[in-house]
């Protein structure tokens, strides 16, 4: 009889970058409180953590990262505020940006010396099970099938690693890890080889890591080997590679929407693409764009 996989119960959210695609804003604002219509890009990612039974979050910060924190925090005057006025749907607005106390915890990432070091920061609080890693930047929208929840019902049934991926244009694969793929059935690929930035010619698919992944502790013990890979820096990508062929290792394609928001047209684009869906706004921002682009 086979044994279960244990649980996925923490997250990490490497938040250390420092945006500087988006400046001025973040001079003053982390890229990751920078809103898509009326939420901080990072509680998207949070939700979706949520959504998948994550009970711990960690998340890797640096200097100028206090409004993240504080965000998380109580705001008690404000709480107060809202309900002594009898605002009642702006306090409900709020719930989700109040975790029950010790679920996060912050750690420093003292140099940007990459993705794969900020997750080894990590280390002190995944220990010795498995986690999952999400980089808020990528907003992967699927409210009815958000993409963790998706990898955590996957890895239920494989173990192991599991990443997220999509197909991406031929002219783009040196942007991203790419997977060399082994056997598919449907959504689920087998990873045989991960490939960062790789060159166009070179690329052994266009399936793209686009941002959520399922590691194994395992993965830290090789990041804390601290070698250098693209861009002089400790990738992730590199790290995980080592673990194909000792671990189970697949990739889930997503079948939402992806709205890279660490690209200034991209930012824009989901926080178009999200206020359409909405309700409330939604009608006057259709009525504008056909106003605007009629004719």
């Amino acid at each position: 009889m086979t044994e279960a996989p244990v649980p996925v119960k923490v997250a990490v959210f490497p938040v250390g970058g420092m945006g500087t695609r988006f400046l001025p804003a973040t001079k003053a604002v982390p890229k990751e409180m920078l809103p898509v219509v009326d939420r901080p890009l990072l509680q998207y990612a949070v939700d979706e953590a949520l959504a998948a039974g994550i009970e711990m979050f960690v998340f890797v910060t640096a200097r100028g990262k206090a409004p993240l924190e504080d965000y998380f925090d109580v705001a008690s005057e404000l709480v107060s505020n809202l309900r002594q006025s009898g605002k009642h749907a702006q306090l409900a607005a709020l719930d989700g940006t109040q975790l029950i106390p010790g679920q996060i915890a912050y750690v420093r990432q003292q140099a940007p010396l990459g993705l794969g070091h900020a997750v080894w920061c990590a280390r002190g609080i995944t220990r010795r099970q498995p986690f999952a890693v999400l980089l808020p930047d990528e907003l992967l929208w699927a409210p009815n099938a958000p993409c963790l929840r998706q990898m955590v019902d996957l890895y239920g049934t494989t173990g192991g690693n599991v990443i997220a991926v999509m197909e991406v244009p031929a002219d783009q694969v040196d942007r991203y890890g790419i997977i060399d793929p082994g056997e598919t059935d449907g959504l689920v690929t087998e990873v045989k080889g991960l490939v960062e930035k790789p060159k166009r010619h070179l690329a052994p698919s266009r399936l793209a890591a686009v941002g959520r992944y399922i590691l194994q502790p395992e993965v830290m013990d090789i990041l804390e080997e601290g070698k250098r890979g693209a861009g002089n820096e400790i990738q992730l990508t590199d790290a995980m590679a080592q673990l194909i062929g000792r671990q189970p290792f697949h990739a889930l394609t997503f079948t939402g929407e992806r709205h890279d928001c660490g690209d200034k047209a991209g930012h824009v684009i989901a926080n178009i693409a999200l206020a359409l869906e909405r309700p409330d706004i939604g009608p006057d921002v259709r009525a504008w764009l056909e106003a605007r682009f009629a004719g």
